[in-house]
C-alpha cells in the first residue's frame, strides 16, 4: 500500500498487488505521476516479454537480480537500460529476473 506523506509517495514494491501478465511474468504497478509511470516485473525462468514492446515515450529499466537478455545483451543485477522514444525490444530470460522500471509519458 501507498503512503502519502504531503508531495510523497512511499510503497514497499513486495506489498503490491501482483498481476500476471502471461505465465511466468508477473507485473506490479507502482505509484504514477503525470510525467511517469513505475513498474516491477518478475520473470520466471525460460520466459519471454510476449510481444516486441514499442516505446512512444522514453522508457528506462534497472535489473535487481538475475539475468535479463535484451537485445542481443545480457543484463546482469545492476545493469541500467535506457530506450530513447520509438525504440523496441523484447526482453527473456534463461534463469529468471526482476526489473523495476519508469516509463516517461510523452
Amino acid at each position: 500500500m501507498a503512503e502519502h506523506i504531503g508531495d510523497v509517495q512511499i510503497v514497499h514494491v513486495d506489498e503490491v498487488e501482483p498481476v500476471e501478465v502471461v505465465p511466468g511474468i508477473v507485473r506490479r504497478r507502482l505509484p504514477a505521476t503525470d510525467r511517469a509511470r513505475g513498474w516491477m516485473y518478475d520473470f520466471a525462468p525460460g520466459t519471454q516479454w510476449p510481444e516486441v514492446d514499442v516505446h512512444e515515450g522514453e522508457e528506462r529499466y534497472y535489473v535487481v537480480s538475475g539475468e535479463f537478455i535484451d537485445r542481443g545483451h545480457r543484463l546482469g543485477p545492476g545493469s541500467y537500460v535506457v530506450f530513447a522514444p520509438g525504440s523496441t525490444h523484447r526482453p527473456r530470460t534463461e534463469t529468471g529476473a526482476r526489473m523495476i522500471g519508469i516509463s516517461i509519458l510523452a
